[in-house]
């Protein structure tokens, strides 16, 4: 059996800072980018050497603005770069001029050892390693082949039964004992990568989120390898395994005794079988299974540019949200707030179908109410917090400005679309704080104030798109009434709908659009 390490998997919180540090700081090459395969609405990204080799690839499923993680027990918590020992003063050096989070070098097991800490604190080891060469490290036009990453070198893996992690992984993948130190049992593979177990008895008990590794992949020759080992597991009292068809790999995922997800994948089909080697992660992939649009899902991905394309860089404004940049835009932009459950991905789809040339901004509300984001806290079916909603129409009218200033929208070119919980807001804000919102698509919206301000909306065009079987449809006229008194134009299309949207209301906001916008 030939073991060794085939990737790691963590998850990252901001994509971009990601990709700056794994491609720009490290210079490890993006070579694949694909929906998640649990769940279409996850970006990940791989990166690895010029070839993509197995033994490589370190992973990145992007949980966007998601909670981090605690690294704790049950859980691998370091990732370990091979480089030629002579490299490190360079990434000393390079470390220092960057301002990346550092400290050493330091000696373990007998190696020169800088260690990194990622944008998300995952703590990144690189290690001169003797007489290493790598199968393609990737060579960027400031780091050198002599100086490149060579390859993963290993990982380390957080176990309150370290005696039991190690002979699971030894017994069943090809590992074996190479030293014990400070706490540490060293496990070796065939191809010279190590797996730590770390002794970490008392310590707290880890937690998935955003800083933290998912897991670490094993190498397998070949899918039947893998069957073999679930086979064998299937007689032991292992943890429950699962296998899948990654189309890169085929793989199975078993925790060890202490909790640790691993994972056994095959070398092959590899990360050419959809694009040719010199292309790599270039193009989106969609897998099949989802059967999905895959402009749709990629409007509902973050993007992200590598070091040395044109980008938008992302502000730190008072809500979490989301630009879409498209690749001609028209001076034109679609602020778009979800319902009460999304998120500020839940209707990017929408805007793309929308506005395809329209740079997108889709913002988070702040409101969790009974575990749901809104954009403000509601009491019962029809009534709501009248100081939460002034407070957030508030804030929502200060995200606007810095969002203008920052992403270049133009307040008279911008259309704003709103959703159920999201379409009361707009509502509000154009009340509360005139002159924010100029032009507004209302699906299913309803007046929420219960003091409704005098307010000068001459010049702002509306649209209200009321479902007839929509049980909170009957309190659509009042919303009507208040923005036409304040002087909007407001038309209030009825379809033959219930609360849900679809495609009717889709061609009436595009037709709405090009009628006020051109």
């Amino acid at each position: 059996m030939v073991s060794g390490i085939h990737h790691i998997t963590a998850i990252t919180r901001k994509i971009q800072a990601n990709v700056d540090f794994y491609v720009g700081f490290l210079g490890l090459r993006l070579v694949k980018r694909t929906a998640g395969y649990e769940d279409a609405d996850q970006l990940h990204l791989i990166y690895g050497d010029a070839a993509a080799s197995p033994g490589s690839l370190v992973t990145f499923l992007a949980w966007e603005d998601g909670s981090p993680g605690r690294v704790g027990l049950g859980q691998p918590a370091e990732i370990a770069l091979s480089i030629k020992p002579e490299a490190i003063g360079f990434w000393l050096t390079r470390a220092l001029t960057q301002n990346i989070a550092m400290s050493g070098p330091a000696q373990e097991f007998g190696e020169p050892v800088l260690r990194l800490k990622d944008p998300d604190g995952i703590i990144v080891k690189l290690v001169g390693e003797a007489d290493v060469d790598g199968p393609a490290p990737h060579v960027t036009k400031d780091i050198a082949a002599a100086d490149a990453i060579q390859r993963i070198r290993g990982a380390t893996i957080f176990s309150e039964k370290p005696t039991e992690t190690a002979a699971f992984i030894a017994g069943h993948f090809g590992y074996r004992e190479v030293a014990v130190a400070n706490g540490i049992t060293r496990l070796a593979g065939d191809v010279a990568d190590v797996l730590d177990i770390r002794d970490a008895s008392g310590f707290w008990t880890s937690a998935p989120g955003t800083g933290t590794i998912d897991h670490v992949a094993l190498r397998a020759p070949d899918r039947a390898a893998v069957e073999a080992v679930a086979a064998r597991l299937a007689t032991e009292e292992a943890d429950e395994t699962n296998m899948h068809d990654r189309k890169y790999f085929y793989s199975l995922y078993v925790r060890e005794p202490g909790g640790a997800l691993l994972e056994y994948a095959t070398d092959g089909p590899g990360m050419t079988v959809d694009e040719p080697l010199e292309a790599l992660g270039e193009k989106l992939f969609v897998p099949k299974h989802f059967r999905a649009d895959p402009e749709d899902v990629r409007a509902r991905l973050p993007q992200f540019s590598l070091p040395g394309e044109e980008r938008m860089t992302e502000r730190d404004l008072p809500f979490i949200h989301r630009v879409h940049r498209p690749e001609n835009p028209d001076g034109t932009a679609v602020v778009l707030l979800h319902g009460t459950g999304g998120n500020e991905a839940s209707l990017l789809h929408f805007g793309t179908k929308l506005a395809p040339n329209a740079v997108l901004l889709s913002p988070r509300g702040r409101s969790v109410d009974e575990g749901y984001p809104r954009f403000f806290r509601r009491l019962t079916a029809v009534t709501f917090d009248q100081k939460d909603i002034a407070g957030e129409a508030e804030a929502f009218a200060a995200f606007m400005e810095g969002a203008n200033a920052a992403y270049g929208l133009d307040p008279e070119r911008t259309l704003f679309v709103g959703y159920s919980n999201g379409a009361n807001m707009i509502g509000a804000i154009m009340l509360l704080h005139p002159g924010i919102i100029r032009n507004a698509v209302l699906l299913r919206g309803m007046n929420v104030l219960e003091t409704v301000p005098e307010a000068d909306l001459s010049g702002v065009n509306v649209l209200m798109i009321t479902g007839q079987s929509d049980p909170y449809g009957v309190y659509a006229g009042d919303l009507e009434a208040h923005l036409r008194a304040a002087g909007a134009s407001v038309e209030n299309r009825m379809l033959a709908a219930g609360h849900d949207i679809g495609t009717a209301d889709m061609e009436l906001a595009r037709a709405y659009r090009e009628r006020i916008l051109g």
